[in-house]
């Protein structure tokens, strides 16, 4: 089965990144290395990763399509598993994926917000497991950058991510559907922060719903 390496795009997350490399510390799977690239942060964040011992890179271009990209680049893994500095993979993440890898390009699973109160995260998976379910349907796999992996070489051949400023990952995972199969895997949990609900659940609404209608313009706030 192959290597996993897994790339963390990170930008000023001191704060929330020694959970996020905890929760990979603990894989059943262990990861064949972590990678954190550091796209011009200003706090601590470099100085985390290298405490935890993760490949440290720097991408001084601007945006998190380019630090994927050039994470992408650099891993040495058959494989990439993708996460976000503010989420925390399940113990099980990377022993689902891999189980899962025979005859697919690309793989994700399902998310909800951890750091808050269970019934709140409860919901938060059900809508987001209700959602993959409708883009599935809808023949759009919908492949978020805090959980999905797929093949180094395809992701390579499929052109990397585009240079948009969100959206980059769901627009790598249907390059990736179009050279081969994608599979959604139920038992590769990751909980995500639910920071972005700070300004009030519509607001978040209204500008994810721009987000996978292309309008990515704004998506990350400052410092992200």
């Amino acid at each position: 089965m192959p290597d996993f390496s897994v790339i963390i795009p990170a930008r000023n997350e001191a704060t929330y990144l020694p959970r996020t490399l905890r929760a990979l510390e603990g894989q059943q799977r262990p990861p064949h290395e972590v990678i954190v690239v550091d796209n011009g942060s200003t706090d601590d964040t470099v100085a985390v990763a290298q405490a935890w011992g993760a490949r440290v890179l720097r991408c001084t271009r601007p945006g998190v399509a380019h630090a994927r990209q050039y994470g992408l680049e650099a891993a040495s893994g058959e494989w990439v598993a993708t996460t976000d500095a503010d989420s925390l993979p399940s113990p099980e993440w990377l022993s689902r994926l891999n189980a899962a890898v025979p005859g697919h390009v690309a793989l994700y699973g399902p998310m909800g917000f951890c750091g808050v109160a269970p019934h709140w995260a409860a919901l938060s998976q059900a809508a987001y497991s209700a959602f993959l379910h409708g883009c599935r349907l809808a023949g759009k796999p919908n492949l978020a950058g805090a959980n999905m992996a797929f093949s180094r070489h395809a992701a390579l051949m499929a052109g990397g991510y585009p240079h948009v400023e969100a959206y980059e990952d769901v627009m790598l995972g249907q390059a990736l559907a179009r050279l081969g199969t994608v599979a959604y895997v139920p038992g590769a949990l990751v909980g995500t922060s639910a920071r972005r609900l700070e300004k009030g659940v519509l607001p978040f609404a209204w500008q994810h719903l721009r987000n996978i209608t292309g309008h990515t313009r704004g998506y990350f706030g400052p410092g992200h």
